[in-house]
């Protein structure tokens, strides 16, 4: 089971604002990969999605992915990350062989917009959806695919309330390319730690 996370904040005065980039991510894999209608969960505060991802064969074996997009707000991501987890047994086996499982989505205010990193073991940066998720996990072990969304003018003085604004009709065009990197960076990161072979279409 693999348990991809989009980061944001929910209600529609959030919709494609910068820090969300991590909801318009996992939106566009849900539909790329065909996965099941966003339902709510109660318990866990999250709207998720069921879905196997396609592109990889191995006779008799399929490989469940779960997206999910916390509805806790941002700054505490971490409580709806570590209720899924435990709902899925993977604190079970420790969270250290759980790692490869987790990943989480998020915009990157240090990186230049549409850049993509994938990376894991890393602080937060200053990212408080991913500092939550850290506290809460105790562990910063777990995959990262970082969103570049910083302007060309360089990183702005006023982070808050830069991130909170709406991206304009430009910046969504730039974030169309990033979205696909970051969807085959997941088919990779996939491929790789489960053995499967990526199949071409």
């Amino acid at each position: 089971m693999y348990l991809i996370i989009g980061l944001g904040n929910p209600g529609e005065q959030y919709e494609k604002t910068r820090h969300n980039v991590g909801f318009l991510v996992v939106d566009v894999l849900a539909k790329q990969w065909q996965c099941d209608e966003w339902s709510f969960d109660k318990k866990s505060s999250s709207l998720l999605a069921d879905c196997v991802k396609p592109g990889f064969t191995q006779p008799g074996v399929t490989q469940p992915v779960l997206l999910a997009k916390p509805q806790t707000f941002m700054n505490n991501s971490g409580k709806a990350v570590k209720s899924l987890i435990a709902k899925l047994g993977l604190a079970k086996a420790g969270l250290a062989k759980a790692k490869p499982s987790l990943v989480v989505i998020h915009d990157d205010i240090d990186l230049p917009l549409g850049t993509v990193k994938v990376s894991s073991n890393r602080g937060s940066a200053g990212h408080k959806g991913v500092e939550s998720i850290i506290q809460a996990l105790g562990t910063k072990n777990f995959t990262r695919i970082r969103i570049g969304i910083q302007p060309a003018t360089g990183k702005p003085k006023d982070v808050e309330t830069f991130v909170l604004k709406k991206f304009t009709k430009t910046e969504l065009l730039s974030l169309q390319s990033a979205t696909q990197q970051a969807t085959a960076s997941l088919a990779s990161l996939i491929a790789s730690l489960i053995g499967l072979r990526m199949v071409n279409k």
